[in-house]
């Protein structure tokens, strides 16, 4: 008898994260591949989160701290709330799973964007919910077209902020005006994934809106700015309540004792967090203009990636930048993402992406 799948679990395409740096290399013939897809932070982790991890395996052998005690401690004193406001995950992407399970039934509503982070999709989905997509305007949020989209059928909104793949951000005006249309029966989630490389002053004070009770829940993360992508921890802020119902599907143990560790001494890392951005500000700069000189056109960025057209199927020109041994991410159409990296990273991936648009081009 064949498996008995749900039909919407059977339709989906499995995230596909990419293959390791030395698989790739093998199958094609090249060497010295540099990694421009994932958004991590080129630089590396904390010196302080590598200092803890040699002496943290000690431990292994014990069950991780369940309820991650220290780390929630930490961060609420960081952020200036009460540690029953925090939540942690093995990833932020975790907690979004858990939101879904803890506020979604079947056939009821997620509002997001058409195109933004694909987990809030495919958790939906895998919740048998329903994801109702708005379309971007401007290559970012509208904000007004998704409040119209909400029903009484929303349960979620989902709001990537700066948004992944555009890099684009909403105003603290914007934001405050949708808050003020949603009704109470919607929590707002708030992916801040990139929160520590916004430059913009008007981007929102987001962990406002949690201390003053709403709805909603402020997502972050130590895979990005910290360089703790390996390890997988993400955390959330939100009130009381809903922290409460999300714990209740929360599995024990879910994020390991290295990773709690690691999270808490990379918090206190001021320094690692300013240099990494400062390093990411200049080299974002170049690409730019690297770019810009190739005479094509990014979208400005609010985070440590850059989401540009390539004038063509960008497809051909990631698999094309592939067997040069330059992995970036086609999203769709013309448009390719790419991370910001180390100054000989990003060198190559021009001469690179030069050449293959050169190549490309003559051959159409």
């Amino acid at each position: 008898m064949p498996l008995r799948v749900h039909p919407v679990i059977a339709s989906l395409t499995p995230y596909s994260p990419g293959k390791p740096l030395s698989e790739l290399e093998r199958e094609l013939g090249v060497s010295h591949a540099i990694k421009l897809a994932s958004n991590e932070n080129p630089w590396g982790p904390s010196p302080k989160a590598l200092q803890v991890l040699e002496g943290a395996s000690s431990s292994l052998h014990r069950y991780p701290d369940g309820g991650a005690h220290y780390l929630r401690q930490d961060l609420a004193d960081r952020l200036k709330v009460a540690p029953d406001q925090v939540l942690v995950g093995n990833g932020s992407d975790e907690i979004i799973s858990l939101l879904v399970k803890a506020f979604l039934s079947p056939g009821e509503e997620a509002v997001m964007a058409d195109l933004t982070f694909v987990m809030y999709r495919l958790a939906v989905l895998g919740g048998h919910a329903v994801p109702v997509e708005v379309p971007l305007v401007n290559w970012t949020h509208d904000l007004d077209a998704m409040v119209k989209a909400v029903t009484d059928r929303t349960r979620l909104l989902f709001i990537c902020n700066p948004n992944n793949p555009t890099g684009t951000m909403v105003t603290a005006q914007a934001l405050d005006r949708a808050l003020s249309q949603l009704p109470d029966h919607v929590v707002v989630v708030l992916d801040e994934a990139y929160y520590e490389y916004v430059r913009d002053p008007d981007y929102p004070d987001s962990l406002r809106y949690v201390r003053e009770g709403r709805p909603c829940v402020v997502l972050r993360t130590f895979s990005k700015i910290f360089g703790l992508a390996g390890l997988r921890v993400g955390y959330g802020i939100t009130t009381p309540e809903i922290s409460g119902y999300v714990n209740r599907v929360r599995p024990p143990f879910n994020v390991n004792s290295l990773a709690q560790e690691a999270a808490r001494a990379a918090l206190s890392d001021d320094e690692h967090v300013a240099k990494s951005r400062g390093m990411n500000e200049a080299e974002m700069t170049f690409l730019e203009e690297g770019l810009k000189n190739l005479g094509l056109s990014c979208i400005p960025s609010q985070a440590n990636f850059l989401y540009f057209d390539v004038g063509m199927d960008g497809k051909r020109v990631y698999d094309a930048l592939l067997k040069e041994g330059v992995i970036v991410r086609h999203i769709r159409g013309s448009m390719v993402r790419v991370t910001i990296g180390q100054p000989t990273e990003n060198h190559r991936f021009l001469d690179a992406l030069k050449m293959v648009l050169a190549v490309l081009t003559s051959v159409q």
